[in-house]
């Protein structure tokens, strides 16, 4: 049984003694649901078929102090932060045993994967939270290429330094590349101002009535005012951060990229932070959108690309000869992360507050301009169930939702929507509230609609209604939330979940 004492608001910091079915924990009979480790899900994956490669990982989660550009950080991380990127085929198998040597709960989601169900790393959905001192092993096949990641799922651990890139190659690749990136985006406050932990009670005790100050922009502890950007529809962002970071360096010590002038390159674009949106751009260059959320696109040329959180975008650049910045502006709160190209080495490397006009330019790429590549197009098919969910709630009581209802892990399926293997699925979400949010489905990906991108992560400004379609190709109870890891811990998730 759950234990008794778990009461906290927030699906991602569930801490439970012992693993509990989630029938039992929604007092539903255990045949209505697929349970993450019935027999239909271990039949979906051995219909997954697979290559039968095995590429094996270890993650050992643990206490590390990082120097940031003379800043240090006492943080928790995989080892380094970003973690070492793990990579394999299409169709392979990946073993991962994740050591917790951390004194509480931890897991790994791997994000974006159409994995099978009790390896999402959702505790205690479809998982025990790995506790302290213990391990995990988690193995399942791999079923599309792309760009990745994986993060813990729980509290609000992914504002710490636990993340790294899961990268799965297409044997068949059709693009043509001599070089690839990976660059992982991320706001960083652990250790440097506070910890997640103290970040979250702040934001919980709720902003009240602000009126008057819609105009200023201030810190106030933790929080941060009148961060605002109209490609966001208003509010950017509530959370100060001292720090923006590209492959885990600040602006005053910056990543360096290394190339050859002519050389077409894959940046294979992250986006880890757990309260603000990128604006990424580089110096002196357009960038082709190829992919995004690991599936093509039809090409589109932009100056720049917004990435929410939990977004993965891939993009072509063909290299200048010189010293270039690639800067992601933290969009509407003043500040950037920053990273130098580098093909000439006698180029004077530019300064981190250099202003280039490809961030001022109209051509920002959203999800709005992509389409998706025929190999990514969803088959032609009438919905065979429809579902409509409101993201609702706001900073003054902090009382994100879904539903106008605030997930309640101890009944996990109330509320729950209830979907058919089989079933193609139209899936409806109204923002209700006054600030974009970044909403991420597991185990599936989905077409926005009008021939758009194939995603797992888009973002929905407010009082704007997005419209998806998936097929119901993958049994389980699966979590659909928002990226802003503080809005998720204070509610705003449901579970759509497969009918026995």
């Amino acid at each position: 049984m759950l234990s008794a004492s778990l009461t906290r608001r927030g699906f991602l910091g569930v801490s439970v003694g012992a693993l509990a079915t989630v029938a039992l924990a929604s007092c539903a009979p255990a045949a209505t649901w697929v349970q993450p480790d019935g027999t239909a899900v271990k039949d979906a994956e051995r219909r997954r078929g697979g290559t039968g490669k095995v590429t094996t990982a270890t993650l050992a989660a643990a206490p590390l102090v990082l120097d940031l550009a003379g800043k240090t950080a006492a943080t928790w991380a995989f080892g380094s932060t970003p973690a070492p990127v793990i990579r394999l085929g299409a169709g392979d198998t990946l073993q991962a045993t994740v050591r917790n040597q951390l004194d509480t709960d931890t897991s790994v989601h791997w994000h974006g994967i159409a994995l099978r169900n009790d390896m999402d790393g959702v505790p205690p959905i479809t998982q025990k939270p790995i506790g302290a001192g213990a391990a995990f092993d988690y193995e399942f096949i791999v079923p599309d290429p792309g760009t990745y990641w994986f993060h813990p799922h729980v509290g609000v651990q992914l504002d710490r330094g636990l993340y790294g890139a899961l990268i799965v190659e297409d044997p068949d690749e059709p693009l043509a590349y001599d070089d690839e990136w990976v660059i992982i985006l991320d706001d960083w406050l652990d250790g440097v101002t506070a910890n997640p932990d103290q970040v979250l009670e702040e934001l919980s005790a709720g902003m009240g009535d602000m009126g008057g100050m819609d105009d200023m922009f201030m810190r106030m502890g933790n929080t941060l005012m009148g961060a605002t950007s109209d490609l966001l529809g208003g509010d950017a962002g509530d959370v100060y951060y001292p720090l923006y970071l590209i492959n885990g360096k600040p602006v005053d010590d910056p990543t360096q990229f290394t190339g050859k002038p002519g050389n077409r390159v894959r940046l294979r674009i992250i986006n880890a932070g757990s309260d603000t949106a990128f604006r990424l751009a580089v110096g002196g260059h357009g960038l082709t959108i190829t992919h995004s959320d690991g599936f093509p696109v039809t090409p589109v040329e932009v100056d720049s690309i917004l990435i929410g959180m939990g977004e993965r975008y891939d993009a072509t650049i063909t290299l200048g000869d010189g010293a270039f910045p690639l800067i992601a502006q933290a969009e509407g709160k003043r500040a950037r992360g920053f990273a130098v190209i580098r093909t000439g080495a006698a180029a004077a490397a530019p300064a981190a507050d250099v202003s280039i006009p490809e961030l001022t330019s109209s051509r920002v790429g959203t999800a709005q301009l992509l389409a998706a590549d025929s190999r990514a197009a969803l088959s032609s098919r009438q919905p065979d169930r429809s579902i409509a969910i409101a993201l609702t709630g706001g900073m003054a009581d902090y009382d994100w939702g879904i539903d106008g209802r605030r997930f309640d892990m101890t009944q996990p399926l109330n509320a729950a929507h209830e979907i058919r293997e089989g079933e193609r699925v139209r899936l409806t979400i109204t923002n209700d509230t006054e600030m974009w949010h970044p909403f991420h489905l597991h185990g599936h990906t989905y077409q926005h609609q009008g021939d758009g991108p194939r995603k797992d992560t888009s973002i929905i400004l407010p009082k704007q209604t997005l419209t998806v379609d998936f097929d119901a190709d993958n049994p389980g109870l699966w979590i659909a939330h928002c990226h802003n890891v503080y809005h998720a811990e204070t509610g705003m998730t449901t579970v759509i979940g497969y009918r026995a």
